[in-house]
């Protein structure tokens, strides 16, 4: 957790009505296809709601997917302040050894502020060319992708951008991403541990991969929010809050999609502008959203391809409940909203907690897998506590208690919560969450066949085994 908790208030000391955010969770949690985990709510610079979906809790660390763009555009600013890059500088000034191949005249004319707003002159994402051209060194091969059109003329939402800005800040200071933003940002901030996935050249990646709290998301947009100033003290240069907002190139039409508006009002330096205010976000719906006309922020973890649906909840039901002024009276109101945040809960699997034709024909089961997906075999066994599914794939091995009513929750071999049951005498389902990322498996074992299936409800972007989806904690 992190070294303080952030100063608190009523919703309605802060002009927020209570009943905005009840019309919020009411419309997120019966959303078809948004599973919410997390949500934070400040208003002048005071916590007003919180509240985590069991079993999520609140210390612990959540993959942020691409809003880890947005703590890497922070260390850039700092870098810079530092005097340890130039945004004006050409990219390939700080990779020289790399001079002799890169050629096109349009990668050698890339500076690091177009890869910090994602305006490096290509048309499309480059992460499987750049990656595949040079898994070794991910810079180089993204640098040999010549650029369809001049650096600052197009956006593309293109990953290698802020990958490189990431490496940029990381040759520069002689630190990983994390531990350079240690002492600047994460201490100062009040931010306990980060956790951020590296690639095979032992960089942090930038674009992806960290693993932080959505208390450590809410104080970084409350930082953005007062320019910088946390506490009194400057943190961020001047006027960066600024600059990073600023729409640097048009993206509508960029993304490829006609009916997700919040993507088509500009991109900043690792935020996106919104049609209020501006966000980090990350896949599946890691918000962190930053109201300057309301004087508030909000951070979200979820899991859902429905982003743009998530932020229309936002805007219909939250925006509304920001008022100009205290509400008075409204302290039954702020208390029965305090008492649903302390109780939200994620529903559990449906069914009987033993298979209604008693256990003889399931307790040594062993079931099959059809065609391709992330688990090939499942054996299920019973003991006195209750049932284990052993999943195994791809070199994997995971073994899931379950059992009774609700979430069983597990810590090793990574952290997992589980529930099963039986919807019928030859169905058993299991929801699988992983804890420390968006992910949820779904697998349903049946008796008739003795097969598997198994479904991934929102799918891991960074691939890997099952027993990879947690916070990449150091070894030892």
């Amino acid at each position: 957790m992190s070294a303080s908790a952030l100063p608190s208030s009523g919703p309605a000391a802060q002009g927020v009505d209570a009943s905005g955010v009840h019309a919020f969770l009411d419309a997120l949690e019966t959303a078809p296809g948004i599973e919410p985990h997390s949500l934070m709510i400040m208003r002048h610079g005071r916590l007003v709601a919180s509240g985590w979906w069991a079993p999520y809790t609140p210390g612990r660390p959540q993959l942020l997917y691409s809003l880890s763009k947005s703590f890497t555009g922070t260390a850039a600013a700092l870098a810079e302040a530092e005097g340890l890059l130039d945004f004006d500088a050409p990219v390939i000034a700080y990779f020289p050894e790399f001079e002799a191949d890169i050629t096109d005249p349009r990668s050698r004319a890339m500076r690091v502020r177009h890869v910090a707003s994602m305006a490096s002159g290509h048309e499309h994402e480059t992460v499987d060319e750049a990656f595949g051209t040079d898994p070794a060194e991910p810079v180089r091969g993204f640098l040999l992708q010549p650029p369809e059109r001049d650096p600052g003329t197009v956006f593309a939402y293109n990953q290698p951008t802020t990958y490189t800005l990431g490496a940029i800040v990381q040759r520069a200071s002689g630190q990983s991403l994390s531990a350079y933003l240690r002492p600047r940002l994460l201490d100062p901030l009040g931010v306990g541990e980060v956790f951020w996935r590296r690639d095979r050249t032992g960089r942090e990646l930038g674009f992806s991969g960290l693993h932080a709290t959505t208390d450590a998301v809410a104080r970084l947009g409350q930082l953005y929010l007062r320019d910088g100033v946390w506490n009194g003290e400057r943190l961020l240069p001047e006027g960066w809050a600024a600059r990073a907002s600023h729409p640097h190139t048009p993206t509508a039409g960029a993304m490829g999609e006609t009916d997700r508006e919040d993507w088509h009002q500009g991109y900043g330096h690792q935020f996106w502008l919104s049609r209020h205010g501006y966000r980090g976000d990350g896949a599946y719906g890691q918000f962190c959203l930053v109201l300057p006309e309301h004087d508030a922020v909000i951070a979200t973890t979820a899991a859902t391809e429905r982003m743009q649906e998530m932020l229309d909840l936002v805007w219909k039901h939250l925006l509304p409940a920001f008022g100009p002024a205290p509400l008075s009276g409204r302290e039954a109101a702020d208390a029965s909203l305090r008492e649903r945040l302390d109780r939200l809960a994620l529903p559990a699997v449906e069914g009987s907690p033993e298979p209604p034709g008693g256990e003889a024909d399931w307790a040594a089961g062993q079931f099959t897998a059809s065609g391709g997906g992330p688990v090939r075999t499942a054996a299920l066994a019973r003991d006195a506590d209750g049932w284990t599914l052993t999943l195994t794939g791809d070199g994997d091995r995971l073994g899931l208690r379950f059992g009774g009513d609700g979430w069983t929750v597990a810590e090793e071999p990574l952290p997992t919560a589980v529930s099963g049951g039986w919807s019928d005498a030859g169905t058993l389902s299991v929801d699988v969450l992983f804890l420390e990322t968006p992910h949820r498996l779904a697998l349903t074992c049946s008796r008739a066949g003795r097969t598997l299936t198994a479904r991934w409800c929102t799918e891991p972007l960074h691939g890997g085994r099952l027993t990879s989806l947690r916070a990449p904690r150091a070894s030892g």
